[in-house]
């Protein structure tokens, strides 16, 4: 409560907007399980739009082995979003039926984040034309996505100014050529600001056709890209107002730092997994989060398997 002018006003009688508004700052497991239970006020406002027009799960998702629980927990809180959703974090989709319900409710959405997930070029495609309105998306790390989805992508959304594309090194080990992904990128995305392609195996020629045709490029992304030709000097000529980042890393030091960072990126050792138990109908039973101060013996290993594989036996009986 809040005092003004000799009276008390009461928190709960805030407009929803405000409420939910404030809870957006607060972390998401406070969201689903301890502010509903302030009051009806507080439930309203966290069952009902106010606090989902941005939805970043990209930490809990990470950590969250079961499809199933990841599918429910996005279906649950974009329907919470009633349309009004604006941004998405989310990593490790593993099938195109989310990635279409998603795309079903996308009429607000601007910015789109996906990476790690198990999309295909057929899934993106099919569902393309319903994501008009972003202005950033990221596929990096989606190994079954192609030249045919980015395709769609840049003809359906105009708007997009910010696309990242980063894969990791063992990814793309056995590839040939990533251009004709650069192809597709030149050809369909001409209002590009922002470009990450960071370890394709893209070639000089794919490169220039990107910024030959990308004219709006303010950074570009070029980390790990080994076949890439192009050297400071080029890029200070040609573009000197242009952010670059690679294709050359400087020192072995630095080479090593660049190797562990994308592969901090791309592991995730789980190590803090948070466990949502769902009800029957779809909303959220119990939060559990274990922090872990136990050493390294067998039954705490035999315990962490448990977290991982199956977090409703989590935390154990006593």
């Amino acid at each position: 409560m809040e005092e003004k002018d000799g009276e008390f006003r009461q928190w709960d009688e805030l407009i929803p907007d405000a409420l939910g508004l404030i809870f957006s700052h607060l972390p998401l497991q406070e969201i689903l399980t301890v502010v509903p239970r302030v009051c009806k006020a507080w439930n309203r406002a966290v069952t009902g739009p106010y606090c989902w027009q941005e939805i970043d799960i990209e930490l809990w998702s990470n950590r969250c082995h079961q499809s199933d629980h990841l599918d429910r927990m996005l279906q649950m809180l974009i329907l919470r979003s009633s349309g009004s959703l604006r941004k998405l974090s989310v990593t490790g989709l593993q099938n195109d039926s989310i990635f279409s319900f998603i795309a079903q409710h996308a009429g607000s959405l601007k910015t789109l984040k996906v990476p790690r997930s198990g999309l295909s070029n057929s899934g993106v495609v099919n569902v393309a034309e319903k994501l008009s309105s972003l202005t950033f998306l990221d596929l990096s790390y989606c190994c079954k996505v192609g030249p045919e989805a980015i395709q769609a992508i840049g003809k359906h959304c105009k708007s997009l100014v910010e696309f990242c594309r980063n894969m990791h090194p063992l990814d793309v080990a056995s590839v040939d050529s990533h251009d004709d992904e650069a192809y597709a990128i030149a050809t369909t995305m001409p209002k590009l600001k922002r470009l990450e392609i960071a370890y394709h195996r893209v070639s000089t020629e794919g490169v220039l056709k990107i910024l030959a045709s990308c004219i709006f490029l303010e950074f570009l992304e070029l980390r790990g890209c080994w076949d890439v030709q192009l050297d400071n000097k080029f890029f200070k000529e040609k573009f000197p107002d242009m952010k670059v980042l690679g294709p050359r890393v400087i020192g072995f030091y630095d080479m090593i730092n660049d190797w562990e960072d994308c592969c901090s990126d791309y592991f995730s050792d789980g190590s803090d997994y948070l466990a949502w138990e769902f009800l029957e109908d779809g909303e959220m039973g119990e939060f559990y989060e274990d922090e872990f101060e136990h050493g390294w013996d067998d039954n705490f290993y035999a315990d962490s398997v448990n977290i991982d594989m199956e977090p409703h036996l989590w935390p154990p009986s006593p």
